[in-house]
């Protein structure tokens, strides 16, 4: 039996992408899976698809860059089920404009709130819980670009993903005194939409090099099941045909 068999796990952007993926392996664990997300048509969907598959899951509609409606989410997660065994920081998002020329503040500001602030408030909202029960795991999804950045990024995703490795770092080091450990996954290209967002999207005979979403449900499961005197501080994964590696075309996963 998994050991995530009766456990709870809060999936942040859980409608799309890594975050659904994320949910999906989680699930096929045997973990109670929360999907948050801002768009409520496309967690139904995920949420229906696992359990139609024999799985457990919940929604909860939720833009992670408002503080307040963050901690009101983890509380009716506890309320409900008494614990959040596994958070999943998966709600990250690029501008097509991204450049410095092109970047004003009002998408800065944005990419600031969702990719870090957002990622702050869910952990912030669910650590009281874990470290009450001296167990929790959190997953980060970062990128690529939060250790190598490329100018396919642009300075606001650079900035704020690899802003987000600090933060997991920094939340072993505070936190191993309460049980509790973080992993950063920084994957390469992943075949998501949110590829299409980039002013100049992979042809699809491209998208299918890349990574897919699967791999990295199976990256967030392979963390969730590790043992509890374990920590995989971080994990950088990438496709083999990698893009970053041409000169020619810089590629990351926003």
């Amino acid at each position: 039996m998994s050991v995530l068999a009766d456990s709870v796990a809060w999936i942040t952007g859980g409608g799309s992408g890594i975050g659904e993926a994320g949910a999906r392996a989680l699930a096929q664990g045997g973990a109670t899976v929360v999907l948050s997300g801002r768009r409520e048509d496309a967690l139904d969907r995920v949420a229906e698809s696992i359990r139609a598959a024999g799985g457990r899951a919940e929604t909860a509609v939720l833009d992670v860059a408002d503080e307040a409606a963050v901690r009101r989410v983890a509380a009716a997660i506890l309320d409900r089920h008494g614990r959040i065994d596994t958070l999943v920081a998966s709600a990250g998002m690029n501008l097509p404009n991204r450049s410095f020329r092109d970047l004003g503040t009002e998408g800065w500001r944005r990419l600031v709130d969702v990719n870090l602030n957002g990622t702050m408030h869910a952990i912030q909202a669910a650590l009281p819980a874990m470290r009450e029960r001296r167990s929790g795991t959190v997953i980060i999804v970062s990128s690529w670009v939060g250790r190598h950045a490329l100018v396919l990024g642009g300075p606001g995703y650079n900035a704020t993903k690899q802003a987000l490795v600090t933060l997991s770092h920094s939340l072993n080091m505070e936190e191993w005194r309460n049980g509790l450990r973080s992993c950063v996954v920084m994957p390469g290209e992943v075949a998501t939409d949110l590829l299409g967002q980039r002013p100049s999207p992979p042809p699809a005979e491209e998208m299918a090099r890349l990574l897919q979403p699967e791999d990295l449900g199976r990256t967030i499961r392979f963390v969730a099941e590790m043992p509890p005197h374990v920590c995989v501080n971080e994990i950088l994964i990438s496709p083999v045909w990698n893009r970053a590696f041409f000169t020619e075309a810089p590629a990351t996963n926003g």
